[in-house]
């Protein structure tokens, strides 16, 4: 059934996550006829150029059901006449006697909205995100009868509870997520696991060309560069302690680039830990900015681990846009990294949390030119073979029914 397909988003656009603006990019090149719906406002005051290339309409819902309430009425007014309404509310009463919280009404109120104002020639929805995007995109589906998909990530999948995903992925006709450990737990948990696929995000090569990096030929810092908003599954507490840890003759200086509500204790911590004369802090950057670090860097080091309330990452693409660039990396392991980093050949890994041994791995890399030179061809070379978006894509293509002969010519 060929037609336009609704993409249900939580905020649109947003520069954490440049692999959904990829993935929907990549998509319409190939052929769907897509139509965005943000769950909220962007509050970024940045974009990356890909977004800039994306065609598709954005329409915003709801954030609060109180600031529009006259849309917000006339959408359950129109939605309440709809062929699946009592289907949908039966679903929501289940669900809101499980969870009787505010999120969990808006959640109806926008799926509302969503179902009355849905352009009559979508012929279906899909997610980004199985918590808010799924429960709006179902109860949505549910009223118009329409078929939905979806694609879960990384806090999404550990922080839902199971009784929700199992009922979601119930009515789903299929889902994608990026990585193996995630695929799993979701399968353990679906009626009906073959819907339920493993398929990485990977990387748009053509966005990220390796160039000629030459070795380090006069004195200088060696530059660290980590991405990521300031966030508890992010490590940054570690890396600044494993910072700490590295010997003082030794000549390094780190860049951050990213925001998030942890960056002013950080901020203080690195000053506490005398750090902060090495540490240069960026700020949220667009895509253009993190490549041209990229480039500038020496060394990449992420310290992810499981945050107190489940969430962590999936397989986060600046590893593999670091990797592509041909910058060694030093990653945790946890979720999907070793997914991506083979230990001793394409990056150094640690325990999450472990600081020791993460200020060890660094120091071995900030004393070994040789070695990251080694890691980092290894790993720019495994990025190229296993990790393109382009294959990546032509399989996602194909979920949505799209064929080779369908994709138009560039």
């Amino acid at each position: 059934m060929k037609g336009p397909v609704a993409f249900v988003l939580k905020g649109y656009p947003r520069l954490s996550e440049t692999f959904i603006a990829q993935e929907i990019l990549g998509l319409e090149r190939r052929g769907l006829d897509i139509r965005l719906i943000s769950l909220r406002h962007p509050t970024d005051t940045a974009t990356h150029p890909v977004h800039a290339e994306i065609r598709a309409p954005v329409s915003y819902l709801p954030e609060y059901l109180h600031s529009q309430p006259l849309r917000v009425w006339r959408g359950w007014r129109k939605a309440r006449k709809l062929p699946g309404y009592r289907d949908a509310w039966a679903a929501f009463s289940a669900d809101l006697k499980r969870d009787r919280t505010r999120n969990r009404l808006r959640r109806f109120g926008q799926a509302c909205v969503l179902a009355a104002e849905l352009p009559q020639d979508v012929v279906r929805l899909h997610f980004h995100f199985l918590h808010t995007p799924a429960s709006v995109t179902r109860y949505a589906a549910i009223m118009r009868q329409l078929p939905y998909s979806g694609s879960a990530h990384a806090k999404d999948i550990w922080t839902s509870p199971d009784w929700e995903i199992r009922e979601k992925l119930a009515q789903c006709d299929w889902l994608v997520t990026c990585t193996a450990s995630g695929a799993e737990h979701l399968r353990k948990l679906a009626p009906y696991p073959d819907r339920v696929a493993l398929q990485y995000h990977g990387i748009d090569l053509n966005r990220f060309p390796l160039l000629d990096r030459k070795p380090q030929s006069v004195p200088g810092p060696v530059i660290l560069l980590s991405v990521g908003r300031a966030v508890p599954k992010k490590g940054f507490g570690d890396l600044l302690t494993a910072l700490s840890l590295i010997p003082k003759e030794l000549d390094w200086r780190l860049v951050h680039i990213g925001g998030g509500k942890l960056l002013a204790s950080l901020k203080q911590q690195a000053v506490d830990q005398h750090l902060y004369d090495r540490i240069e802090w960026r700020g949220p950057q667009p895509q253009t900015a993190v490549l041209e670090a990229l480039r500038q860097a020496d060394i990449f080091v992420l310290a992810s681990k499981i945050a107190k309330d489940g969430d962590r990452d999936g397989l986060p693409n600046v590893l593999m846009e670091a990797q592509s660039q041909g910058v060694a990396v030093v990653a945790t392991e946890v979720s999907a990294i070793p997914e991506l980093i083979e230990q001793q050949k394409t990056g150094l890994l640690v325990p999450p949390g472990d600081s020791a041994a993460l200020s060890a791995a660094l120091e071995r890399l900030i004393r070994d030119q040789t070695l990251r030179q080694t890691l980092a061809q290894a790993g720019a070379k495994r990025v190229r073979e296993s990790f393109n978006a382009a294959h990546e894509l032509d399989i996602l293509a194909r979920r949505f029914g799209l064929q080779p002969e369908d994709q138009p010519d560039d």
